[in-house]
């Protein structure tokens, strides 16, 4: 069993600390859990089934700041 470090810890939870610039809640939530998903399924025998998860959280945060960033310049 590998040791995660902090720096593992920040990449898994990146997405929903990406999150959190975004307005709305329900990103914030889904990227909570696709965090945490992805800290689940990252341990061995296949760290690399954390992955999608991992690649979905990512794209809900984008998508959310984004929106964000839109919104301002819209105003």
């Amino acid at each position: 069993m590998t040791a995660l470090t902090a720096a593992t810890l920040l990449i898994l939870f990146l997405p929903f600390l990406l999150s959190l610039a975004g307005k709305a809640g329900t990103p914030k939530v889904l990227c909570l859990v696709t965090s945490m998903m992805a800290l689940l399924l990252s341990v061995d025998p296949y760290p690399y089934r954390a992955v999608l998860s991992w690649g979905v959280g990512m794209a809900i945060a984008i998508i959310s700041i984004r929106e964000r960033i839109e919104q301002r310049r819209a105003s």
